[in-house]
């Protein structure tokens, strides 16, 4: 994995972070809690995060606080995981997502990787595969400027998917998110 083990100044299994907004309705379907890490290996030219890059920026996040903004606000109807690269920090993550969906909360992540190296990656690094099973859904795949497209919902460019991941699950091989939406009724 292209991650550092442990992000710089932080203990393995706590979480950093770049920040986060309360009320998205860009980051996923609803309204979000969207929480962007720090860190990411991909450093994906025109990139819209840029400064959640570097490893050893943004700060340690207090995992309680965060759970009881989610849990304060009953607008939420989910919560991103976003990035930087949520799959460089996958403990902390996993810990935090598990909490998220006890609370009945829809979790959606972007990742750089794509949904297959991500499988890879978790046979040695078991946390992925848990947020992996956790998530509802996964934007997956690099963010290519040359493939950008302003009208696509909830990600970049053409080349990255949209995942539901427990369809996927079920039928065995990757099925695409689809909504009202996507499906040209609304």
């Amino acid at each position: 994995m292209d991650c550092k083990a442990t992000v710089s100044g932080v203990p393995k299994g706590a979480l950093r972070l770049a920040g986060t907004v309360e009320d998205s309705i860009v980051d996923g379907p609803g309204i979000r809690y969207t929480i962007f890490v720090q860190g990411c290996p991909h450093h994906c030219p025109g990139c819209h995060n840029p400064q959640t890059h570097d490893f050893s920026g943004g700060y340690e996040a207090d995992s309680q606080m965060i759970l009881e903004e989610i849990q304060n606000n009953p607008l939420l109807s989910g919560v991103t995981f976003s990035g930087g690269e949520p799959f460089c920090q996958p403990e902390a993550l996993l810990k935090l997502g598990r909490e998220i969906k006890a609370m009945g909360k829809h979790l959606m992540i972007y990742s750089g990787y794509t949904y297959e190296r991500l499988l890879e990656i978790g046979q040695k690094r078991p946390a992925v595969l848990g947020l992996l099973e956790l998530a509802d859904l996964l934007v997956d795949g690099p963010y290519l400027e040359k493939e950008r497209d302003l009208t696509l919902r909830f990600r970049g460019s053409s080349n990255q998917r949209v995942i539901d991941l427990k369809k996927t699950k079920e039928h065995g091989t990757v099925m695409l998110y689809q909504d009202e939406y996507s499906q040209g009724l609304w």
